[in-house]
């Protein structure tokens, strides 16, 4: 699921493997029944969701019993313990917690000059400096944050386990 039309269609045109489907849709509103799916991924977005909890809520009900739910993305330094806190009371069970900071530090600096050129090619100048932040180079506001410790990312690895 993702709210933009042409990530879907990138995914539907790139990505066709049976079994697997591709929908537009708000991850706060999902629009699948309940005990539906036995994996939940979500990977770099929940960062910007008005109301998390309410997104957990909707992550528990679509899982299946004995589900797994797989979590990436960052947060400021201040917000990881009030993170830590949605997740324990979402009804998940933490399996798996891992600070993977470094790790993501590294990917963008083996990646910075591949991304520096495509915004060069690809990107309008006058969006030129959205785009580098975005994409997270060298020498940008979430890049510098993440280098110096006021942001961190994490993964996690949770189940829907019924009592």
């Amino acid at each position: 699921v993702d709210f933009s039309k042409k990530a879907i269609g990138f995914c539907k045109k790139h990505y066709s493997i049976k079994g697997l489907s591709f929908y537009v849709g708000d991850a706060e509103s999902l629009p699948f029944g309940d005990n539906k799916f036995d994996v939940a991924i979500n990977i770099e977005s929940s960062h910007c969701y008005g109301n998390m909890q309410l997104f957990l809520n909707k992550v528990f009900r679509l899982l299946r019993p004995d589900g797994y739910f797989l979590f990436a993305d960052f947060r400021n330094k201040n917000k990881i313990d009030s993170l830590r806190k949605q997740l324990i009371h979402s009804g998940l069970e933490v399996l798996k917690e891992e600070r993977i900071t470094q790790n993501v530090l590294k990917s963008l600096d083996v990646d910075n000059e591949r991304k520096m050129k495509l915004i060069k090619q690809k990107v309008p100048k006058i969006l030129h400096k959205i785009f580098l932040q975005f994409a997270g180079v060298k020498e940008s506001e979430i890049y510098e944050s993440l280098k110096k410790g006021d942001r961190e990312y994490f993964n996690f690895v949770l189940q829907k386990k019924i009592k």
